[in-house]
């Protein structure tokens, strides 16, 4: 008696008709063009997961992008996205999406069919134009001859012009003086013109030049930290501490790394400092 039970439930949940697959459309008015997004959500069991299938294109319905799955807890999200380029009613058909569990379980869930409406862009009144008069010419047939008379006279005149002053004799203008020779801007030059990094670099270069005549192996094609290095092995401490501080600042100043220091006190003090360090 129970198995006749059981299968008289069977076949009523087999002729029973299945719920209609809904698939949510947003916007909800879209027209021809938007960008329209077509979601359905799953329940299921915990560590299951989804899989959509991919979504063919149409003449009328094209994706955009792959299918989108988000997960919101114990559900599962399906987004596609797509566009509309015919208006009316729109019928897509949607693969089915697959459920995975974490035994290796799968099933396929039918897809159904998403329907939605497209709006037209173009307005009623422009589906059935109606025919209008023809525009006025934009350009009347008669002419005054007077126009391109006092046009020539201008461009005759303009070009008289032209020629005049070209052909006008220069000016004599007294010879700009001859820049001194052999005579190097001060420091005070070269601030005015806000080059503190050309003050920096001719100051430390004085110092490297008077140790590079004492010390051959301190020549200029190394950087500071070499060049201090091979000059403390041949100079006592107290200089040393004096030349570490003062091609250090002058490095910062020279690189742009530090802008607020005095540099014509820096320089005066390399200057110095330069005067000592002679043989």
């Amino acid at each position: 008696m129970r198995l006749v039970v059981v299968v008289l439930a069977l076949v009523q949940a087999a002729q029973a008709p299945s719920s209609p697959v809904i698939w949510t459309v947003t916007p909800l008015a879209p027209t021809v063009g938007d960008t329209i997004r077509l979601e359905r959500v799953f329940t299921l069991p915990a560590g299951w997961r989804v899989r959509p299938g991919r979504l063919e294109s149409s003449d009328q319905v094209e994706p955009l992008a792959d299918a989108q799955v988000e997960s919101r807890g114990g559900d599962w999200a399906v987004r596609y996205t797509v566009v509309a380029w015919s208006p009316g009613e729109q019928r897509v058909p949607v693969p089915p999406v697959w459920r995975l569990g974490p035994r290796g379980e799968a099933d396929s869930v039918p897809g159904g069919v998403a329907t939605f409406t497209i709006a037209s862009v173009i307005p009623d009144s422009v589906k059935a134009p109606q025919p209008r008069p023809a525009l006025t010419p934009l350009r009347s047939e008669q002419r005054d001859a007077l126009l391109p008379l006092l046009a020539a006279l201008i461009a005759a005149g303009s070009l008289g012009l032209a020629i005049w002053w070209r052909r006008r004799r220069v000016r004599a203008t007294g010879a700009p003086p001859a820049p001194e020779t052999g005579v190097p801007a001060s420091d005070e030059r070269w601030l005015q013109l806000g080059e503190p990094k050309a003050v920096a670099a001719r100051a430390a270069g004085m110092v490297r030049t008077v140790l590079a005549r004492v010390i051959p192996e301190a020549h200029g094609g190394l950087s500071t930290s070499e060049f201090l290095a091979v000059v403390r092995r041949h100079r006592p401490p107290d200089q040393m501490a004096q030349l570490e501080l003062v091609l250090g600042a002058l490095d910062a100043v020279a690189f742009g790394r530090d802008a607020r220091v005095d540099v014509a006190a820096l320089s005066q003090r390399a200057r110095t400092l330069a005067r000592e360090l002679m043989p």
